[in-house]
């Protein structure tokens, strides 16, 4: 079961040391650590409005 919470928390925190916005690399080293599926990870990024940067699929700009 997916701690949502923990999930935002870590997400609000990584964006915090990348000035407000969230590299995908450190998207996915998130979903790693914490053992998620990287969906969960976007949609606590979206539940923040945080933005998704330097998506290495070129689906964020």
């Amino acid at each position: 079961m997916v701690d949502r919470e923990a999930v935002r928390a870590a997400v609000k925190e990584a964006a915090a040391d990348h000035g407000g916005k969230l590299p995908c690399a450190v998207a996915q080293e998130v979903a790693r650590r914490l053992q998620v599926p990287m969906r969960e990870v976007g949609q606590a990024a979206d539940d923040l409005q945080i933005k998704i940067i330097q998506c290495q699929l070129g689906c964020f700009e």
